[in-house]
This record gives structure tokens, C-alpha cells and sequence, in this order.
């Protein structure tokens, strides 16, 4: 038996680009965003998400209420088909504290403690969350693979515009202010390579990194050879060279295994930075 797994749709899906981001940029090269996608076109695809019912819906407030009442639908009759919880009505404030840390660092038992759930309680919840593909717990990536299992996983939403909505980021707060859109952006970066490792013919495995310093690179791609591909995710038009500070870490601690590092922003030129890195637009993840 194999099970198909069926996440939203990609961008290269609703735009009919068959090219896969991955498999190009670990044969040494980066698709061309044609024509780039920059600014409030790129917010309003970044919350939009890629959920058909969504997608098709032609406004936005359209598309969050059917994103509350998908979530509605999922805690009230899934959940209470995969797992025997009786309280229900804590599930919804419990996803909603998780929104808010999506993509970052955090002690999940100490959140539930602030929603009025114990650790064991918080675990087991996360895991329904997942038999509901809302979100995936991801792992560090470490050379000791033990420390991979062991250090604490981040939860990325599989959809930014359900994580969006749980987070009531709109369209209109995130041109104004870059901050929560940044985290609804990461997610929605992640749910896009996601996709793309389930279309390729090699197995890559997403991870991300982070060590002791606080240098953190958002995405790390590792292939079956271990071969490894930096992504950091950002929201603004300018590239600074403290915004590679993660990338060069990772490149010196994975040595030959660093096939290259990519800082993906909102921009519409792809630039060599030297030393394996690059700067390229994030509508170059649906380029040609």
C-alpha cells in the first residue's frame, strides 16, 4: 500500500510551472522568477495560501471566513473521530497561542500552562494537530543525528493562510508593518518547499538550524547524501550582510556538505554573494 499525501496546492501548481525549486537549486541553479512577484502582490498570495476553497474565492474576507469554518469543521468532527478528547472547546485557543509562535523557538508546555493545559496535554494535542495536517514539528539539524531528535523541534503551519488567519494578520497590516507578516512568510516559504520535496525524485528532509550563539538559518534542505542547502526567509526589498550571518555559520560547520545558501526576499534580482551564497526573489520558488 503507499498513502498519497495531498497538501494545498503550490504556487507552481496554480501558475502551471512544473519546475521544482529544490531539485534545481541543489543541481547549482536557481530558478528565474518570471516575472518577479514583489510587494502587495506577493502579501496578498502569501495570505491567500493554497487551500482550492480558498484559492478559488475571489476576497479576502471571503477566504477567512471559509478558513474559520474549515477550522471549525476540523476541531467538531475530526478530532473527535482520531482522538477522544472532551474538551474540545480548549483545542481552538490552544492553536490559536500556537500561531503566534510559529517558526520560532519555544517552550510548548509553557504555553499550554498559559491556556490551562498540562505538558502531557500539550504533547498529545500538537499531535492531533498534525494527524490534522495544520501543522509538522521540525527537527534541528545537527551532525550527532541524537541531537536532531533530542533538541527542540519548531512547529511550522503547513498553510499560511490558515496561519494568517489565526494570527488575524490581514493585508493591509502587512504592508504596513513587516514584523508577524515575517513568521506568516517563513510559513508560507516552508509549506512551499514542502510540497516541492513530495514532487521530487530524490528524498529531501526540511530541518532548520540553530546553535547556542543564536545564529539560526530558517529552512535547511538535506538530501539522501547529506548534502545540505541553506534558506533563509525575508520580508523586505534590501539585503544586508548581517541577513548571512546564519548561512556562513552553517557553511563552515557543514563544510563539503554545504551545497549552497539562499536568502530569499522581496526583490526581483537574483545576486551572487559569494561562497556558495545567493540572494534571489521569493517568487523564484514558482520560477521557470
Amino acid at each position: 500500500m503507499e498513502t498519497l499525501l495531498l497538501l494545498p496546492l503550490s504556487q507552481s501548481e496554480i501558475d502551471n510551472r512544473p519546475a521544482n525549486w529544490i531539485e534545481r537549486v541543489f543541481a547549482g541553479e536557481i530558478l528565474t522568477a518570471n516575472p518577479p512577484v514583489p510587494g502587495n502582490e506577493l502579501v496578498e498570495r502569501v495570505l491567500r495560501g493554497g487551500y482550492p476553497e480558498a484559492v478559488a474565492r475571489p476576497s479576502a474576507k471571503r477566504r477567512i471566513t471559509w478558513a474559520r469554518q474549515y477550522i471549525d469543521a476540523i476541531i467538531q468532527r475530526d478530532v473527535r473521530d482520531i482522538a477522544e478528547i472532551d474538551k474540545l472547546d480548549q483545542l481552538p485557543r490552544f492553536l490559536r497561542a500556537l500561531a503566534q509562535t510559529a517558526g520560532q523557538m519555544c517552550n510548548y508546555a509553557q504555553l499550554g500552562s498559559q491556556v490551562g493545559l498540562d505538558g502531557k496535554t500539550v504533547s498529545r494535542y500538537i499531535g492531533v494537530f498534525e494527524q490534522m495536517y495544520l501543522l509538522k514539528r521540525i527537527n534541528v539539524w545537527a551532525r550527532n543525528r541524537l541531537k536532531r531528535v533530542v533538541k527542540t523541534p519548531k512547529l511550522q503551519f503547513i498553510d499560511s493562510g490558515l496561519l494568517a488567519m489565526l494570527m488575524d494578520v490581514t493585508v493591509k497590516e502587512a504592508q504596513m508593518d513587516k514584523s508577524r507578516y515575517g513568521h506568516v512568510l517563513e510559513s508560507f516559504v516552508f509549506g512551499e518547499l514542502l510540497k516541492h520535496t513530495t514532487t521530487a525524485d530524490d528524498d529531501y528532509r526540511l530541518l532548520y538550524y540553530r546553535d547556542a550563539d543564536k545564529f539560526e538559518v530558517d529552512i535547511v534542505i538535506e538530501n539522501t547524501a547529506g548534502q545540505l542547502v541553506g534558506v533563509e526567509v525575508k520580508a523586505s526589498a534590501t539585503v544586508k550582510d548581517r541577513d548571512l550571518r546564519g548561512l556562513k555559520k552553517l557553511a563552515n560547520l557543514a563544510g563539503n556538505q554545504f551545497s549552497a545558501g539562499v536568502l530569499l526576499y522581496d526583490g526581483d534580482e537574483t545576486m551572487p554573494l559569494g561562497n556558495k551564497l545567493w540572494a534571489a526573489p521569493l517568487s523564484s520558488l514558482w520560477g521557470s
